[in-house]
């Protein structure tokens, strides 16, 4: 059996992933890390530990949904005991992507700020559509629920800069994140990222192309967050068994 470590626990996506290892006849929750107590009991052939190289070191593959100083911490490790990571934190700074690229060089990493099927799709589509219809205005919109840490998703981000790509353009050059105190017009290599939170809304975004006289807008809803905890799993068990590098979803489901 696969022997799983999660890293990130005690988050939403962290239960869920538990919950389905543990429930999962090829896999086999070996350990978790924790930083305080768990408020839950876990079998006793799981090591709970605040050990980070004992952590890595008894796992096959490590699925991380935690937090960017977290993430980073758990590649600065890596480095030293490699091992296949799955990470869908997001909300990393550059250091951090620089970080992770460089520990990709001597462990195979999957990398995705969403780990759903869909949205891999979604970006795949959106790609097209900015490409063909390079004369449309670009607007994407998220909403997440209340407790959601980073604005825009990483998701959102994501999308935008798939789009970008598409148009040979640099997202950092052409990304706007709301519009309050902006006067004039609308520039014509605008890309813009809206946010919205409320609620236990697991996730949606969608993507507007605009032009004169007609508009199409691409959306993907996520109605649980247990399709995260799901795509994150699969993904697991197929980066085990690829050479040291760093993949996306995209890779896996061979978009």
């Amino acid at each position: 059996m696969l022997k799983v470590g999660i890293f990130g626990a005690t988050g939403r996506v962290g239960r869920l992933l538990i919950e389905e290892i543990l429930n999962h006849d090829r896999l086999n929750l070996s350990s978790v890390y924790v930083r305080n107590e768990l408020q839950y009991s876990l079998p006793s052939s799981t090591m709970v530990t605040k050990d980070f190289k004992v952590f890595l070191e008894s796992s096959d593959v490590i699925i991380d949904f935690s937090s960017a100083h977290a993430t980073k911490a758990l590649l600065e490790v890596a480095l030293q005991s490699p091992t296949p990571l799955v990470i869908g934190t997001t909300g990393l700074d550059n250091d951090t992507k620089h970080l992770l690229e460089n520990a990709a060089e001597r462990m195979s990493i999957l990398y995705a700020t969403n780990m759903s099927r869909g949205v891999a799709m979604l970006s795949k589509i959106a790609a097209l559509v900015s490409g063909t219809l390079k004369e449309s205005d670009i607007e994407i919109c998220e909403i997440h629920h209340r407790h959601k840490k980073d604005a825009p998703s990483g998701t959102a981000l994501s999308l935008a800069e798939s789009c970008a790509k598409a148009r040979n353009l640099s997202l950092e050059n052409v990304q706007v994140s709301g519009r309050c105190g902006m006067i004039g017009e609308r520039k014509k290599d605008e890309i813009a990222v809206m946010s919205l939170r409320g609620g236990d809304v697991a996730g949606r975004h969608t993507i507007g192309f605009y032009l004169d006289g007609e508009y199409l807008e691409l959306t993907h809803n996520a109605t649980s967050r247990l399709t995260f905890a799901k795509g994150a799993i699969d993904m697991a068990e197929w980066i085990v068994k690829q050479k040291n590098g760093l993949y996306s979803i995209q890779d896996a489901l061979k978009l």
